[in-house]
């Protein structure tokens, strides 16, 4: 599928950002009534994403514990159990398990941060267990 712009010459369509299409099956699957078929998230989407794309997205966010799902008749029901920050969040853990010193990642991390980040981080770390999350 491409588009021409006004000098005739053909464009691909944009290409998403990585995890973009995953923070969006999330979205649809959180305001969704309860556990969905993938068809329901396609349609959410506005349809214009193929079948088999939002079943490989599914079943990638399902490896990644972000959503689960349950047999109904020969295909599955969808519920996410992490909203978008929960999936950034598990891509991080994801990244930092791949390292092996874990230690100079996290300190590479933290000098990166901004003053306000590093703020909101330390004010996190103060607090118990759970006890910022929504």
């Amino acid at each position: 599928m491409t588009d021409q712009n006004r000098g005739g010459i053909e464009q691909s369509p944009r290409r998403r950002g990585q995890g973009e299409l995953e923070t969006q099956v999330l979205a649809a699957l959180h305001q969704a009534p309860g556990a969905v078929p993938a068809a329901w998230v396609q349609e959410r989407l506005g349809g214009t994403l193929a079948y088999t794309t939002v079943i490989t997205i599914l079943t990638r966010l399902h490896a990644k514990g972000a959503v689960t799902r349950r047999r109904a008749g020969r295909s599955f029901e969808w519920t996410a159990i992490a909203d978008a920050a929960g999936l950034a969040a598990l891509r991080m853990r994801r990244v930092l398990d791949a390292e092996s010193d874990r230690e100079a990642v996290l300190a590479r991390f933290l000098t990166s941060l901004t003053p306000e980040d590093e703020q909101v981080l330390r004010g996190l770390l103060a607090q118990g267990p759970g006890e910022g999350e929504d």
